[in-house]
């Protein structure tokens, strides 16, 4: 013991094992287990299992029975009682597992939804950019009809000209 309170306890060695039952290999075997526990072919091997223990301890010799009829085939009872208190927090425990997955996997929907978005944004904001942009440049058709109004006053302006020199001439 230690003799100082700052002093740490020293560690002593344990005959049985330290098993991390947080482990991710327990979680593995309890969701094969209730895998299997909800499948149509471990139904079937329970009623098998079931059928074949009444048969035997009902029309199996006497001798060699060992769960009784008139006790109402009790050993049975408590072997299922004991499979399905077994079978029910595995399969919590299985379902607890999915919870988790299915939170990562909406959280990354969430991201990827929110990235998406961002991106959605960006586009619409460039888009609308461009939008503005063009509409300070000038199209083929704006640059055409500008050249024609040159052109038609640059005739205007020269017949006013050959007019003036006309007049001039006379």
């Amino acid at each position: 013991m230690a003799d100082r309170l700052d002093t740490p306890l020293t560690t002593r060695k344990s005959w049985v094992p330290k098993v991390d039952l947080e482990s991710e290999g327990v979680g593995r075997v309890a969701e094969a287990i209730a895998r299997f526990t909800g499948t149509p072919q471990f139904l079937v091997w329970l009623s098998v299992f079931v059928f074949g223990w009444l048969v035997w301890n009902t029309w199996g010799p006497e001798n060699l029975r060992f769960d009784k009829v008139e006790l109402g085939f009790t050993t049975l009872t408590l072997m299922l009682s004991l499979q399905a208190s077994y079978a029910a927090p595995l399969i919590l425990l299985a379902q607890n597992r999915q919870d988790d997955r299915d939170r990562v996997t909406a959280e990354q929907d969430r991201q990827r939804a929110e990235r998406n978005l961002a991106d959605t944004e960006y586009v619409a904001r460039e888009l609308a950019a461009l939008r503005l942009a063009l509409q300070d440049v000038a199209t083929r058709d704006f640059v055409r009809s500008e050249i024609r109004d040159m052109l038609e006053e640059l005739q205007a302006s020269r017949e006013e000209e050959d007019e003036e020199l006309a007049e001039r001439e006379r």
